[in-house]
């Protein structure tokens, strides 16, 4: 991509684990979490949009990518995550920021928020639903089927030994059987996604967040109402999490913000780029959200 050139690589460490990111622009820090099987690549046409604002900066979530991949299963928990971003955070110089999550960088999202949330100016969510939701939705026929994936990556060894069996197609359905604009992903997309999962430790490491989701992630607790001004954009056509997960965080958020995208499917920001990046810039400069 063209802005490539003008985006810079770094790494943070917290407690010994590295963890890479890639930066562009100067101002108000806007720290944007990748989902799964992504990496920071995934924020490609966030970057540049909002780098002449803020310095953004992408990270690879630990076991992803260029990032450090501890081979404890239990190296992948709420506390761990909540802790890189606090890293990634102050290791950059910041107090505070912007929080941009998307899927799996939308739950660890969430859960920094309800930890820090005097380390979060602003929230910003894509098709992820509060935890709340999710632990009720699981008890539901319907998102049982959709979350099938949850129960498949609690098996030792078998998850990898498919995606790799299958030369990463399955990675690349991932992207592809989730998506409706299923053309926001070229063929050398699909490869660099491939690359990033295919080195050496990624896909176990990637696995391992899900192996710790049920009894770390998943987890009943006293959530209280989160005050930090937060955005929640939904593609509607989300075949992983229904949009009826979306309804009733209002309950969870005191300053929520909620927009849909129609014929939009789970990877909103790489499906309806402009659209999410409009979304994102009204929030932002909304005063009322302040």
């Amino acid at each position: 991509m063209e802005n490539q050139g003008k985006w810079q690589h770094g790494f943070i460490d917290n407690n010994g684990v590295k963890l890479h990111y890639v930066t562009q622009g100067e101002g108000q820090l806007m720290l944007m979490l990748h989902g799964f099987p992504a990496f920071w690549y995934s924020w490609r046409h966030q970057i540049p949009e909002f780098s002449g604002n803020y310095k953004v900066v992408a990270v690879d979530l630990r076991g992803h990518n260029e990032s450090d991949k501890p081979s404890n299963k239990n190296a992948y928990r709420v506390e761990d995550a909540i802790a890189d971003v606090k890293a990634v955070i102050e290791g950059l110089g910041y107090k505070d920021c912007i929080l941009v999550g998307h899927n799996r960088g939308g739950a660890v999202a969430w859960e920094f928020a309800y930890a820090h949330p005097e380390m979060v100016n602003r929230l910003i969510v894509i098709n992820q639903a509060h935890l709340a939701k999710i632990i009720a939705a699981l008890r539901t026929p319907q998102q049982l089927l959709r979350s099938w994936y949850f129960f498949v990556f609690q098996l030792p060894w078998l998850p990898e030994a498919l995606f790799r069996k299958s030369d990463y197609q399955l990675l690349k359905g991932g992207f592809l059987n989730y998506a409706i604009e299923k053309d926001a992903f070229t063929a050398s997309d699909l490869e660099v996604y491939k690359e990033a999962a295919a080195r050496p430790g990624a896909l176990t490491a990637m696995v391992n967040w899900y192996r710790n989701f049920f009894q770390s992630w998943l987890v009943d607790r006293r959530w209280g109402v989160l005050k930090v001004p937060t955005l929640m954009i939904w593609g509607e056509g989300d075949a992983a999490m229904g949009k009826e997960l979306a309804e009733g965080t209002e309950f969870y958020v005191e300053n929520l913000t909620i927009r849909y995208l129609p014929n939009c499917g789970h990877w909103a920001h790489e499906e309806k780029p402009q659209l999410v990046n409009q979304y994102m810039r009204e929030f932002l400069v909304d005063e009322t959200a302040a």
